[in-house]
């Protein structure tokens, strides 16, 4: 009997799915904000999941299959991005270091995973300057997409392609997978607007700003656009047709997407489908006006997953943890060459300044 769990730190929720051998018996969510004022609710539920044999643990930007026990202080900056000055200052981010203080002494066998840029299966020339090609929870909504699409059309993992559109609670990302593997990605820093998050920056704009806090990466999206920081999607899109700023902010939301779409297609020209994944597609009038958006590159579908409550990054994690421990998901973790992944996200940075951080905020400086 192999029993795993899967975790996706969301900025709304912490989302868990768990697995017993392929079965789900795990489904939930947490409020992030609940979590982050206090971690130990997180460590209450996996301790009350045991016996358990792998739990995939809320990775943030990727740290290549690095166990609880290795956790240091380098990890913890590579998986938050952000100084000790910050972490307080963003919710999600402030309970993260107490966190994994409580998961260090839990006994429970975590293992943080890649995110898209430590991956073989991406040419090192796109990961240039790059660091957010995907976060680690948008590859695992990655392994649902191949895990779902192999499902519905009875082909074999490395049959399945197709561009990926996951709009979260905050933020906006599009990859592309070709015969089952990975081989782009628009992260949600560096592609189109996300709810709340702003995406890709002007570089004459982040001059201006001198000083860039986190915090910043956390806005700029539709709800600030339509100046209703505190509106909800579903409050939102309901003012679309009656508010113009409303309107103009999901325009700039959903061409957005669109044009990552299209960009995306000129790496992998031919999908099998494009795949609607993420907080906000549960909302049926967004889903439905993407659906329509894109549906003139391909087939649209909104991905089915194998539960109801967890988000699906939490289900294609728990689906990794299973076939790390060699259950029967190993083939999906052997088609998308995942134990082969590598290195940080400052490796492939080739600006004037990539030398002094690569100094600063890593242990050995790459060559």
């Amino acid at each position: 009997m192999l029993r795993v769990i899967g975790i996706d730190p969301g900025t709304v929720s912490f989302d868990l799915c768990g697995l017993e051998d392929g079965q789900v018996f795990l489904d939930t969510t947490i409020p992030s904000a609940e979590i982050g004022a206090n971690p130990q609710v997180l460590v209450d539920v996996l301790k009350a999941a045991q016996p358990l044999d792998l739990v995939i643990g809320p990775s943030g930007y990727g740290l290549p299959w690095v166990s609880i026990e290795e956790f240091s202080e380098q990890e913890l900056f590579l998986f938050i991005l952000a100084d000790e000055r910050e972490r307080n200052q963003i919710s999600v981010l402030g309970g993260m270091a107490e966190m994994i203080t409580i998961l260090k002494t839990s006994g429970l066998p975590i293992l943080f995973m890649p995110g898209v840029i430590h991956l073989p299966t991406v040419p090192e020339y796109r990961k240039a300057n790059k660091i957010d090609m995907g976060t680690a929870d948008k590859l695992c909504c990655l392994a649902l997409g191949i895990f779902d699409q192999a499902r519905q059309y009875h082909i074999a993992y490395s049959e399945t392609s197709f561009i990926f559109v996951e709009l979260g609670g905050a933020y906006t990302a599009v990859m592309a997978v070709q015969a089952g593997q990975v081989v782009d990605g628009l992260g949600g820093s560096s592609g189109g607007p996300g709810y709340y998050a702003l995406g890709t920056i002007d570089g004459e704009l982040a001059y201006l700003l001198r000083s860039f806090p986190k915090a910043v990466l956390f806005s700029g999206g539709v709800a600030y656009m339509a100046d209703q920081p505190t509106l909800s999607p579903e409050e939102a899109i309901a003012l679309r047709d009656t508010h113009p700023a409303v309107h103009q902010a999901w325009e700039a939301l959903f061409e957005g997407v669109t044009k990552s779409v299209a960009a995306e297609m000129a790496i992998v020209p031919t999908v099998r489908e494009i795949l609607l994944s993420g907080r906000l597609c549960r909302t049926p009038a967004i889903r439905e006006e993407l659906a329509d958006r894109l549906s003139r590159f391909a087939p649209v579908r909104h991905i089915s997953g194998i539960d109801h409550i967890a988000k699906e990054a939490a289900q294609g994690a728990a689906l990794i943890a299973d076939g790390m421990v060699g259950g029967q998901f190993a083939s999906l973790v052997e088609t998308m060459r995942l134990k082969e992944a590598k290195g940080t996200v400052l490796d492939y940075l080739y600006l004037n300044l990539a030398s002094e951080l690569k100094q600063k905020y890593l242990k050995t400086v790459a060559n």
